[in-house]
C-alpha cells in the first residue's frame, strides 16, 4: 500500500514515521521551499523536533507523481493553505476513490468553514476522513501510546483508514460518523489551550485550571451542538481527550503561545520565536466571528482574541473574565 503525505511539517513528518512499517511505499509532497537536502537526501529533520526517517521515504514538490497510485492521501498543510493545496490535488487529477485524511486542525478566517467543508467544496466528490486527537509530535517520537478518532460520514471509509493506520500498542484508532463534532473539538480545543498556557504563566493555580478546562469545554459544547455535533462526541478523543493533553503540556504550541503572551509578549514577537504554526491564534478570530453570527456565548475565546489581537493586558483579561455577570451554569443535556 502507498501513503502519501502532504506537508513536510513537523506532524506531517511524525505521522510519516509513526506509520513507516503499515506502507510499503510513503511519499512526502511539499513545495520546493519547505523541501530541502537534509529531508530529501538524508531524510532527516531537526527543527523543531528531530525525526529520522525510513531511507524508503520519499520527498517530492511534484503534487501529480506524489498522489499517483496513493491508498491513501494524508493531508497535514496548515488551514490556511488547505483550500490552495486541494485545487492543485483537482488539477494533478485526484481520484474520488482515493481518502482524503485531513489531519489540519482550524477554521478558514474568511469563510469560517471547517476543513472537511473546504475539501468538500473544491473536492465535492471526495472521500474526506478526519483524523483529530490528543497527538503531541513529541510524545508520538517519543514512542509513547495515544489514541485518536478517525471520521467520516461513510463508515466504511473510516473503517479502511482506521485499519491501514492503526499502530500496535503506540496509536489506537477509533472510528466516528459525527464529522462534525470531531472536526470542531479538535479545532475549537487550541484556543481554549492558549488560554490555559496564559493562565499558568500568570501562576493562578489548579483551582483556576480546573474552571479554565470546564468553562473552556461548556463553549466549546454550546458553538459545536449549534452547528450539529453530536454533543457526546465533545466528551471523546477529539473533544476532551485533545483539550486536556494540550491544555497541560508544554510541547502544545498553543499552550506555548498563551505562557508568553501572560508574560506581556506581543504575538508577531512570539510567532517569530516559536517559528512554526500554532492554529489557534487564527482560529480564535474566526470562533468569535462564528459564535457571534450563530449567537453563542465564548468569553473564553473572547478574552483569547483580544489578548492575541489587542494591546489589552494579562490582567485586565482576567478582570474581564472574573467579572463578567453572574449566571446559572448551564446543563450539557
Amino acid at each position: 500500500m502507498k501513503l502519501t503525505v502532504l506537508g513536510p511539517g513537523c506532524w506531517g513528518l511524525t505521522l510519516a514515521w509513526l506509520l513507516n512499517d503499515n506502507f510499503e511505499d510513503i511519499t512526502i509532497w511539499g513545495r520546493e521551499s519547505d523541501l530541502n537536502e537534509e529531508l530529501i537526501i538524508n531524510k532527516h529533520c531537526s527543527k523543531p523536533l528531530e525525526v529520522q526517517l525510513d531511507k524508503k521515504v520519499k520527498f517530492t514538490s511534484d503534487i501529480k507523481s506524489a498522489i499517483e497510485g496513493a491508498d491513501i492521501i494524508l493531508s497535514v498543510v496548515a488551514t490556511s493553505g488547505v483550500r490552495s493545496v486541494c485545487e492543485q490535488l483537482k488539477a494533478a487529477g485526484i481520484k474520488p476513490e482515493q481518502p482524503l485524511v485531513n489531519a489540519s486542525k482550524g477554521l478558514e478566517l474568511n469563510t469560517l468553514m471547517r476543513m472537511s467543508e473546504v475539501i468538500k467544496d473544491v473536492l465535492p466528490e471526495q472521500k474526506v476522513v478526519i483524523l483529530s486527537g490528543p497527538t503531541l509530535a513529541k510524545e508520538v517520537l517519543l514512542g509513547k501510546p495515544t489514541a485518536a478518532s478517525v471520521a467520516c460520514e461513510d463508515i466504511k471509509t473510516a473503517e479502511f483508514v482506521q485499519k491501514a493506520c492503526n499502530v500496535a500498542g503506540r496509536f489506537r484508532l477509533y472510528t466516528n460518523t459525527d464529522v462534525i463534532g470531531v472536526e470542531l473539538g479538535g479545532s475549537l480545543k487550541n484556543v481554549i489551550a492558549i488560554a490555559s498556557g496564559f493562565a499558568h504563566a500568570m501562576d493562578l493555580g489548579d483551582n483556576c485550571m480546573g474552571t479554565l478546562l470546564t468553562r473552556g469545554m461548556a463553549e466549546i459544547v454550546r458553538l459545536s451542538v449549534k452547528l450539529g455535533a453530536n454533543p457526546s462526541t465533545l466528551y471523546g478523543l477529539s473533544g476532551m481527550g485533545d483539550l486536556i493533553a494540550t491544555c497541560s503540556s508544554p510541547m502544545s504550541r498553543n499552550y506555548t503561545v498563551g505562557a508568553m503572551l501572560g508574560r506581556g509578549k506581543k504575538i508577531n514577537d512570539i510567532l517569530k520565536e516559536l517559528g512554526s504554526v500554532a492554529e489557534g491564534v487564527k482560529t480564535s478570530k474566526a470562533v468569535c466571528d462564528l459564535a457571534e453570527k450563530l449567537g453563542v456565548e465564548v468569553p473564553v475565546s473572547n478574552a483569547i482574541y483580544e489578548a492575541v489581537y489587542t494591546d489589552i493586558t494579562p490582567e485586565a483579561v482576567l478582570s474581564k473574565l472574573m467579572n463578567r455577570k453572574l449566571k446559572k451554569e448551564e446543563s450539557y443535556d
